[in-house]
């Protein structure tokens, strides 16, 4: 399927890893969001479950192992182009994720991947959204 200019919404994870009070990020190599900080991810792919999705993607974007958990939060990513043309439709649902083991290394999509700490937020560019869910996820786990 065609992700920019599709012609359906396409269903995609996002998961939420965190490591005593860190949380993993990875840099994004495409667009949309292209260069920012946020939750690795990425589209789930034909037969697989949204757990399967996310515990490959983690892995083939950061090198983490994962398990997957709770979801945290679902929402519509939705980019139009200067036109107004719909360019990007992405139907995101984020995940709690155990850690269980590996270090961090960009793969797949991502240029980087590590653990961040909240007070690097601001620094990294983290966007609100992401933000949001990290906050929400943690107050899922506490």
């Amino acid at each position: 399927m065609r992700r920019e200019y599709p012609q359906a919404p396409i269903p995609t994870v996002g998961a939420v890893v965190f490591d005593r009070e860190c949380v993993l990020l990875a840099k994004r190599g495409k667009d949309p969001n292209k260069g920012l900080w946020t939750l690795p991810g990425g589209a789930i792919e034909l037969g697989e479950s949204v757990r399967q999705a996310i515990e490959r993607e983690v892995l083939e974007e950061c090198n983490i192992t994962v398990q997957a958990g709770n979801v945290v939060e679902v929402l519509d990513i939705i980019y139009h182009d200067e036109e107004g043309a719909l360019r990007f439709h992405y139907i995101l649902i984020d995940l709690l994720c155990i850690y269980i083991g590996g270090a961090p290394a960009a793969g797949d999509d991502a240029t980087e991947a590590r653990w961040v700490h909240p007070s690097e937020f601001d620094r990294l560019g983290v966007p609100q959204r992401a933000r949001d869910i990290i906050a929400k996820a943690r107050g899922d786990r506490a």
